[in-house]
């Protein structure tokens, strides 16, 4: 399937590993003109690099920026003026008991995971509706649903994007510019790889049981039964994206292995 991306502009946040990177790939795959973002120029470097290696003649370059701050965002919005494809995937996560969640915390969560977002899609927005053809993707979780109650704050943002997803679909019903929310179960991204090998070291352990025993025990409603890899949910990043999508909008599509039990 042509999912017409050939020449259209794509950012994608928080791309240097994990899910965010094979959006990327996924998108640049199709002929998008892709910008990965991350902190540092080196892991954007190495992205960049990584992804022209591998599709050779494939429009991939890189912005080095903290779009958890304001400042960041201003600065990415600078280098990168306009977009035609907007995948909001930077996100943190951090297990921890509520009473120890800080106000520092819960404000650190809430900039990077969801005013990241906010902050580029309230720029990105306007150029899109005077096109009348536009991508903004929201990459929330299954934990918008079924908030955690090892990281609250983590559920907590997860939920405020499918709100402004929704929210901002709605103010642009009747134009070309669909927007929408990806909700990924537990993924091997880079950040869980880590913390499921730290647990199997503290443990005396190997990464396979711990795996087994999250899925039993954390997620036991999972009909997938592991951990989804990151391609698998770039596949749906990269549909929504698409001018093959074009009736699908306001909505949250879950990717989540069958976590979430609700039929709707």
């Amino acid at each position: 399937m042509d999912l017409g991306l050939r020449g259209k502009r794509a950012l994608v946040t928080g791309s240097t590993a994990g899910i965010g990177l094979a959006a990327a790939r996924a998108l640049a795959s199709e002929g998008a003109e892709v910008t990965v973002n991350g902190r540092t120029e080196g892991r954007v470097a190495d992205a960049v690099n990584r992804l022209r290696g591998e599709l050779p003649g494939a429009s991939v370059a890189g912005v080095a920026v903290d779009l958890s701050t304001g400042d960041g965002c201003r600065d990415l919005i600078r280098r990168l003026p306009d977009v035609d494809v907007l995948v909001n995937n930077l996100g943190i996560f951090e297990p921890k008991p509520f009473d120890q969640i800080t106000d520092a915390d819960w404000l650190r969560f809430f900039e990077t995971n969801v005013l990241s977002g906010i902050r580029l899609a309230r720029h990105y927005v306007t150029a899109m509706r005077s096109r009348n053809w536009g991508r903004i993707v929201f990459v929330s979780s299954e934990s918008g649903l079924q908030i955690p109650t090892e990281m609250i704050h983590y559920g907590m943002t997860k939920t405020a994007q499918l709100a402004v997803s929704r929210g901002l679909a709605e103010t642009l019903a009747g134009t070309g510019v669909t927007v929408n929310s990806v909700l990924p179960g537990p993924t091997a991204s880079e950040g869980v790889g880590q913390f499921i090998a730290s647990m199997a070291a503290q443990r005396g352990s190997d990464a396979a049981t711990i795996e087994r025993e999250f899925f039993a025990t954390a997620r036991p409603s999972s009909l997938l039964r592991r951990f989804a890899s990151p391609e698998e949910v770039a596949a749906m990043i990269a549909y929504v994206c698409s001018t093959q999508a074009s009736a699908t909008t306001g909505a949250a599509l879950r990717v989540d292995g069958g976590v979430v039990r609700a039929i709707a």
